[in-house]
């Protein structure tokens, strides 16, 4: 049963990521002109497009990958391999997002990192890029002992999540900057409520949906992959058979085992 649960958010998931998208590319497309990559409006254009892809919804699906219960058999290596391959790709499509606007703003003479979105933004990108680095380097490599991956698990995971939640508010400040520069005029002003702020609030609201659903899967305990030996803990003591002494097996099989057990001895 949270097998099926899990492949059911699952599907909810890509439902909601796809949605984040396709209503970031048309709010851009329709309300903005569309994209170039020539320092133009047209270039900034391609910011927003290319961080709710890289930064929510890819960095969500690489953060997922340990959740897939084909994850939880077999080498770990494969889905270490594609979790940080993943997260590479989103950590570039990142880079791409911050050159477009970093282009436009230097191309038109605007300063940059002035606004508590541009704050919120560079932190995250930041963060990101260290969490990589450690994740690569101490998980991915062969060369880190046990006890450090056991000391800093705990940690990758927190940052895991906390960058998510930043992505997330960093993308909500920068819609809400980017619909009060763009509705200034007295007759589309933010405060009358046009239709692109309605179309763009409603991407927001999915942004954040898609977010909590996510780190309701990254925290739910019946959908982590279980730690080595814990499966084995688990199982019923009579797929192992009855070897050993009564005190290793379940309380209700302790009473039929005995009458055995003193009958080999």
């Amino acid at each position: 049963m949270a097998v099926g649960w899990f492949y059911l958010a699952v599907l909810a998931l890509c439902s909601l990521g796809s949605m984040c998208i396709l209503f970031t590319v048309y709010w851009m497309r329709y309300w903005h002109g569309g994209f170039a990559w020539d320092g133009s409006i047209l270039m900034f254009n391609w910011h927003p497009v290319l961080m709710v892809t890289g930064m929510v919804v890819l960095y969500s699906a690489a953060s997922l990958v340990y959740r897939l219960p084909q994850s939880w058999v077999g080498p770990r290596l494969p889905w270490k391999s594609g979790h940080a391959a993943m997260h590479l790709l989103a950590f570039l499509l990142t880079v791409l997002g911050l050159h477009a606007v970093f282009e436009f703003h230097n191309h038109a003479k605007i300063p940059n990192l002035y606004s508590l979105h541009s704050w919120l933004g560079i932190t995250t990108v930041f963060l990101f890029a260290c969490q990589w680095f450690l994740g690569f380097s101490v998980f991915l490599l062969p060369w880190a002992s046990m006890w450090l991956r056991s000391l800093l698990k705990p940690i990758h995971v927190f940052f895991g999540a906390s960058i998510l939640s930043l992505a997330i508010a960093s993308v909500i400040s920068g819609i809400n900057e980017k619909l009060f520069f763009s509705l200034k005029n007295g007759t589309k002003s933010y405060s009358n409520l046009p239709s692109e702020a309605v179309f763009a609030n409603c991407a927001g609201m999915l942004v954040v949906v898609f977010g909590l659903l996510v780190l309701y899967i990254l925290l739910a305990s019946s959908w982590k992959r279980p730690e080595p030996g814990m499966q084995a803990e688990r199982e019923p003591t009579r797929t192992r058979g009855w070897v050993g002494t009564p005190e290793v097996m379940l309380e209700g099989e302790r009473g039929l085992a005995e009458p055995l057990l003193q009958k080999r001895s």
